[in-house]
This record gives structure tokens, sequence and C-alpha cells, in this order.
């Protein structure tokens, strides 16, 4: 029902928004179409001449908008009456008119895009339809029924067989009576002359139209014998004065005993109680759309908008058929991001279900999130933006039948990695099946995010000393490979350091047992831990050999147990190293208090398999003489010293632990190093022989050179067949 007192402007706003509801929502095009018969045939009577000319207008505008439409096939017979009643040309309605075969040949996209080029023309311009041709007879077309018809179809259908000449010309003479002095300004501007009177399509309008009246009037087939009178008391003046701009209205009765008394009746004005105000001034009331609007409550916009996304969210099929699917995905992102709540949780699990197919979705309203945090700076929270990111992430990884590469998409394209957010990464380091691609994705975030990307290696780093052990190898290779960087290489070696030093203290931090401070357990150290320190120093040690200091100077302060703990630890670092490294060669020359046991060691590993070289001899001979004066020194190196040298160094060696003894000869003899290793003796067996009998009694322990020339005569060759004795 249209109200009386509606303005133009509202009237033109409010058939734009129901023309854009027939072409985006088809299912409502039936509706539609009846309220712009409705309209049509009522419009309302304080519109001045020139505002009826521009309401016909917009009307005729919106109807080709609908009729262009590839789904207005079932209204097309309805659509081309009303155009032709608005002086629209029969040859132009035919061109407007979509066909079933253009239907086909036409992309779906396109026909969604048709409807956005119609454009409202100014709304105050006179229309000319009067001037044009005489519309031909429209040829009737055959128009589906709907199952469920409504009130206007079932009158249209009762009326229709009942407007034969004899009856249609009763009906002109009765309603002479009503005919007023004056032509009334909306007849003579919605006026248009009948070319095609008597037709089956003319007569099916003419129903329609009288039904349409007879429907907002309270009438219909129903009631017509029993309810007449009583409904024609409530049908208000000005809907009387409406009727003379069509036909006239059906009766079941004759009107003649009632032709005084409606003649009596005014011109159709508005009644005085709504076009008067209560003040004194008498002006005209203007209609507001709020005074006739009520407010809906909390909880009724919650719903309301609960529904509405829901609708949204379970029309993916449909509307990817469309292909109008980036157009909801826009809606729902911005729809999710204004309204919080139940429904951004509803949309995140709608994604999580299957976000494969639903990854845009999840990328859109990621965005969107972001770029209202971006839009309330500097007041504006990350806590929406980084539920949304967090939740995505979280989803990702508790379904393992999801594909990975989603994961590492969604981390590299988000704007901004949370704390929330990189902790949920961490947890896909940290398991064992998806290690590899976690730290992937991690290393791909240092390398492209450099804002941030110390943050990132340093969680990273921590799972260098991680407690599993695939975890801890592959957090290393990462690790190595990412020293190669220069601005990378710093910061790495700091770590490392950092980690290295905790070793002096005499009881491991809580640092890694996890804690937040660095401050000391009761525990004592175990072997576990120690290497949990050293882990990524020893893995960075072949790579830069100058941190080769830092561990002499680290082990002179530490305890015996983490001393003993690092010379197990070190066989692998040191051998990659070599023994031509200058770094190497400077610490054995230059080596600190504490550290000789330390430098023993790495001498030990240098030779154990290998000859040692003149450099490493020449450091270990000055050493020796200008600086400690302990002749285990001499054991890595013995068989690079000159003869001379042995033969004076043996009284000492021989008094050694036996076991050290018995590596002595081995070396001497040639049997400590590998099969195809070059090794020299300065000294052969029978030389060795005579020089440890020839070792003064007086000044050595006779036991230890027996010892000794025992530990010769097994470790000789037998090669030459001769006993060593």
């Amino acid at each position: 029902m249209i109200h009386p007192a509606i303005s133009s402007i509202n009237l033109t706003t409010a058939l734009g928004s129901l023309a854009t509801i027939a072409r985006r929502r088809p299912m409502f095009m039936s509706k539609v179409v009846q309220a712009f018969e409705t309209l049509h045939a009522n419009l309302p009577p304080t519109l001045a001449k020139s505002q009826v000319s521009s309401v016909r207008k917009n009307l005729k505008l919106q109807l080709l908008a609908v009729l262009k439409h590839p789904c207005s096939l079932e209204f097309q017979g309805q659509i081309s009456t009303l155009l032709l009643d608005l002086g629209m040309p029969q040859s132009e309605i035919t061109r407007c008119t979509p066909t079933p075969r253009e239907q086909r040949k036409r992309p779906r996209y396109e026909q969604y895009t048709e409807g956005k080029k119609v454009k409202i023309e100014p709304a105050l311009i006179e229309d000319d339809e009067d001037k044009e041709e005489p519309a031909p007879i429209p040829v009737s077309k055959p128009v589906a029924v709907p199952v469920a018809q409504s009130a206007i179809d079932l009158t249209a259908e009762f009326l229709r067989p009942l407007l034969n000449p004899e009856n249609v010309a009763n009906l002109v003479l009765i309603s002479m009576v009503y005919l007023p002095d004056v032509m009334p300004a909306s007849f003579q501007a919605t006026y248009t002359p009948v070319e095609s009177a008597g037709t089956d399509a003319q007569i099916k309008h003419l129903a329609r139209l009288m039904a349409t009246q007879m429907t907002a009037a309270g009438i219909g087939p129903e009631d017509s014998d029993t309810k007449d009178h009583a409904v024609k008391h409530k049908i208000p003046s000005e809907m009387v004065g409406q009727a003379i701009s069509v036909v006239g209205s059906y009766t079941g009765k004759p009107l003649s005993t009632e032709a005084p008394a409606v003649k009596k009746l005014p011109e159709p004005i508005l009644p005085s109680a709504q076009t008067k105000m209560s003040g004194a001034g008498g002006r005209k009331k203007v209609f507001r759309l709020s005074d006739v609007v009520q407010p809906f409550s909390d909880s009724q916009i919650e719903v309301l908008t609960s529904k509405a996304v829901k609708r949204i969210l379970l029309s993916e099929k449909a509307i990817s058929q469309s292909g109008m699917s980036h157009v909801r995905v826009k809606l729902l992102s911005r729809l999710v991001t204004q309204f919080d709540g139940m429904m951004k949780g509803d949309v995140l699990e709608f994604i999580l279900d299957d976000i494969r197919t639903r990854s845009d979705l999840a990328f859109s309203l990621l965005y969107q999130e972001y770029n209202t945090y971006l839009s309330q700076l500097p007041s504006g929270l990350l806590d929406s933006y980084d539920h949304c990111l967090y939740t995505l992430l979280s989803g990702l990884q508790e379904k393992p039948e999801q594909k990975d590469g989603l994961f590492t998409k969604l981390v590299l394209e988000a704007p901004i990695i949370t704390e929330s957010a990189l902790e949920v990464i961490r947890r896909y380091c940290e398991d064992e099946s998806r290690v590899y691609l976690g730290m992937t994705t991690l290393k791909e975030l240092i390398i492209k995010r450099p804002s941030r990307q110390f943050q990132y290696l340093h969680v990273l780093l921590d799972l260098s000393s991680h407690e599993k052990e695939k975890v801890r190898t592959t957090a290393l290779a990462f690790l190595k490979r990412m020293y190669e960087k220069d601005h990378l290489r710093d910061y790495i070696e700091k770590f490392a350091l950092n980690y290295l030093q905790l070793l002096v203290h005499p009881n491991p931090p809580s640092l890694l047992f996890g804690a937040d401070k660095d401050t000391e357990v009761a525990a004592p150290w175990t072997e576990e831990d120690v290497r949990q320190c050293l882990l990524l120093y020893l893995s960075l040690l072949p790579l830069n050999h100058r941190l080769v200091h830092e561990l002499a100077s680290v082990y002179t302060e530490a305890i015996a147990d983490i001393k003993r703990s690092v010379l197990r630890a070190i066989e692998q670092p040191i051998r990659g190293m070599g023994m031509n490294s200058p770094e190497l060669l400077l610490l054995v020359e230059n080596c600190p208090k504490g550290a000789e046991t330390l430098v023993t060691r790495c001498l030990h590993i240098l030779t154990d398999k290998v000859a040692p070289s003149p450099e490493l001899v020449e450091r270990v001979r000055d050493l020796y003489h200008k600086r400690v004066a302990d002749v285990r020194f001499l054991i890595p190196v013995i068989n690079g010293l000159e003869k001379a040298e042995v033969i004076q160094a043996l009284p000492k060696l021989i008094k050694l632990n036996p076991i050290v003894v018995k590596e002595v000869f081995n070396r001497l003899l040639g049997t400590q190093h590998s099969e195809g290793s070059s090794s020299v003796s300065p000294l052969t067996p029978g030389d060795l022989l005579i020089a440890l009998h020839n070792i003064d009694s007086s000044k050595r322990d006779m036991r230890s050179i027996i010892k000794g020339t025992d530990g010769a005569g097994r470790g000789r060759p037998h090669s030459s067949g001769k006993s060593s004795s």
C-alpha cells in the first residue's frame, strides 16, 4: 500500500530499491512487478503534474532495467503492458527484451552487470510520452502462472471473463456519476490513449489494474457477495477518486442507490487528519521515514544480522555459478569486520571447513581486518586481526588433511605476523612431521620481512637447542645457511656466544629450561645441558675459525664436569677446521693458561689419522720450549720432531701413564695412523730400543725404563722376523 503523503523523491528512491532487489534477487521479481503495477494504478493524489511526470519516467526506466534481466522472461507480458501504458513504443520494448537464445550465449557474469548500466535521470523533467506515436497492438505471450497465486492474480482471473462488452458499457455508464467537476491533475498527467482496446492483452491488463485497486481496498472474489457493503465503508475517499484514473472497480450490486451520496463527496484530496498538523499554523505535514519506522532492539539487530550472514554463506554455490563470487567475498569480509560477536566465529568456522576452496574469503577477511586497524591509528588495536589470523593458522595446524602449502601462503601473505601467530608457527616447526616445511616458512619470513627479521630469526635460534633431535638438527642446518648472509651473521654469532658463556656458571641457568629470566637453578650441569649450550656454537665453528678463541676463554673458567663434556663434544668441529687453520695454529701458539688440556685434545684430534703438518709441529715446539714445558704437548706431533728431540724427551715420556706411553710408541712405530697415511717416524724400532737402554738409570726410575722397553718391544713390527729382545 502506497502512503498517500509520500513525496516524489522518496517514491523515486523506493522504485530504484525495488528494481535493484529484482535484478539481484530474481526470486522476488514477482512481488516487485506487482508493486510496480500497484503504483502505476495508484499514484498518490498529492503529487503535482510535473512530479507525476517525473515518477512515471522513473518507473519506465526501472521497468526497462528489470525487463533486460534474463530472469524476467515469465513477467515480460506484464512489464511490456506497463511500458505501453507509460508511452513506450513496442519496437523499443522488443529491442530491450532478452530472448532465450541470447541468454544461452551470453556469459552469466554479464547478466548481473547489465543492470548496473541503467542510470536514474533527473526527477523533475516533463514527460513527453503524449507526443509519441501510438503504440501498435501488442502480441500476447503465454505467461507462466506461479503455483502459489497472489490475491491480485486471483482477482484478475475472476474479473477477466466478466469484462465483456455489455458489462464494460454498464461500468462506463455507472462511472459517469463519479466524475468530478474538474479533471484531477493526476489523471490528466497519467492518461494515455488506449489504442489496443478490446484485445486480449488489453483486457488482461485492465483486469489486473482493477484487481490491484480492489485488493488494495480489501475487496476480492471470496467476499464479493457477503462483505461488499462492509468493505465499501472502509474505502477512504481518495481511493474513490483514484479509481477514475482507470476504468473503475467491480461491484456485484447496482450502485445507483448510493450515487447521490457519492456525488456529494469532495474532490480526492488528503483527509484533514493527514494534511494538517496539530498546531495552529495548519501547515502540511511532511512525510518522514523516521515517523513510521520503529528502531530495532539490539537482540533483533543481532538476530537479523546473523541470519543475513548465514544466508550469504550458504549461497556459495549459487553465486559461484553467476560469476559474482568476488562480490560475495567482499561483502562478507566487510560485514564481519563491522559486526563483532558470534558472526565472526561462524565465518571462520565456515572457512576452515573447506579452506582450500574458501581461501579467497580467508585472505579477504584478513586484509579487511588489517585495513580496519590502519583506519583507527594511532589508537587502533590489533586484537581483532590477531584473533582472525591466529584462528586460521591454528585451524590449519589442527587439520592434517589440509594442504601444507596453504599454511605457508597464509603466513607469507599476511600483512603482519602477531606474537600469537608466531607462536603457532613455532608449534608448527616443533611438529616432527612438519618440521622442514615449518622452518622453510620461518626462513622465508626472515628473508622477506626485513623489518622484523631478527624477531623471526630468534625463534629459529631457540629451536637450535630444542629437546627433540630432529627439530634441533633441522634448525641447525637452516642456521648454517642463514649464517652465510652478512646481515644476519652478527646476530647468529652473538646468540651462539651468549649460550656458550652460560657454561661459566656453576649451575645451569633457568634460561635453558624455558624460563623468562636468566637465573641459576640448584640442579647440577648434565651432559645434555652442556651440549645444548654448545650445539649452535660448534656448528658455526667450522664456518668461522675465529670463534675457537672464545671456547678457550670459557674453558678456563668452567668447572671440571663442563670441561670433560667440552673435550668430548669438540671432535667433529675441530676435525672440520683442519690443522692448517690459522686461528687454530694461533690458539696453539698462544695457549691460554688453564686451557692446556683443551689444546692437547685439539692436537690429538688433528693428528689422530693424519701426520702433523710442519706448521703445527713448529707451533708445538715453540710452546713446549718457551711457555709450557709439559712433555704431553709433544705426543701428538712426535712424528714431526727431530730424532734428537725425541730421544731427549723419552726419559720424560716413559714416566707417564702406561696407556699414554703405549700411544707414544704406537706413534713412533707407525701403528697409530690408518692405512694409506704417510707417516715417517724419526726413530726406527732399533733406534728406539737403543735409546731406551741408554737412559741413565741413576736419574730415572728403573721400573719405568723396563716398562718402556717392554712396550717398545711389543709395539715393534715383526716384519724382519727377529726377536724384539
